[in-house]
């Protein structure tokens, strides 16, 4: 009854005080309703910009926005905080949230909901998730979000060595191997830590191979020996056997064959 009251008077364009706003919206996240708290919060950041409720309802909202999966409200809500706040003691929280939206902006929601490889797609976000981690790190070492900051930036460096060797393939499968080396390269010398370096040094010594460049392919060849021995792109005595390229079949004969067999 008191909410619904709330409510009406509302609806009928009064302003309520800043502290129903603020409580209104702390029962309602404590509840799980982030719908509500978040349009509390709202009322309470347009009526009572700079009241005693301010800051922790910038923080709140941020939240909120979060648990509704709105991930660029909820990145946009820590900006705000950020260029407002900039000395508050929670700016590390902030920089964390904002991190954190744009790390699942792409991956979380992709995959969960649509099934979509993250390798696949931009990776604008990612990179802003990891500029926001790797600040979060250097302003603020000793932040309790920094240990799970500093593993996903890991994730993340990983995903984007990833999509690197993502575009690589496809330039192979259009035979276009010098565009396919400079991804493979580019991955070994920005991502020498991730688990795609392996391949990376053999699709750039294949690729080498394809363009004839026979001793750049000997250099990628003793660098993948010394860190990755174990590898299956070497036989038993060492000596490099790589995959097979697979170009991608483009010509109009195929696309005429496969027609005719598909009828």
């Amino acid at each position: 009854m008191v909410l619904g009251a709330c409510a009406s008077t509302q609806e009928e364009g009064d302003v309520l005080p800043e502290e129903t706003y603020y409580e209104e919206a702390r029962k309602a996240m404590n509840s799980g309703n982030f719908n509500r708290a978040e349009t509390n919060l709202d009322q309470l950041e347009t009526y009572y910009p700079f009241g005693r409720y301010a800051e922790q309802a910038q923080l709140d909202l941020i939240y909120a926005r979060y648990q509704n999966l709105d991930l660029e409200g909820a990145r946009s809500a820590a900006d705000r905080f950020l260029r407002l706040n900039p000395q508050s003691e929670y700016a590390d929280y902030a920089l964390y949230m904002r991190g954190l939206a744009s790390y699942n902006l792409d991956v979380g929601l992709a995959t969960r909901y649509l099934g979509v490889d993250p390798t696949d797609r931009d990776p604008g976000e990612q990179r802003r998730a990891f500029q926001d981690f790797s600040e979060l790190l250097s302003r603020y070492p000793d932040s309790d979000y920094a240990p799970d900051a500093r593993q996903r930036m890991i994730a993340v460096r990983n995903r984007l060595a990833e999509l690197e060797l993502h575009a690589a393939r496809y330039y192979i499968r259009r035979q276009a191997y010098l565009a396919a080396n400079n991804r493979a390269r580019y991955v070994v010398e920005n991502y020498p830590e991730s688990p795609s370096t392996e391949e990376a040094l053999i699709l750039m010594t294949e690729t080498y191979q394809a363009l004839d460049l026979d001793e750049a392919a000997s250099d990628s060849i003793r660098l993948l020996a010394v860190n990755h021995p174990e590898s299956d792109a070497f036989d038993r005595n060492m000596r490099f056997q790589g995959r097979d390229l697979t170009p991608e079949n483009r010509s109009l004969l195929n696309v005429v064959t496969f027609g005719l067999m598909g009828n």
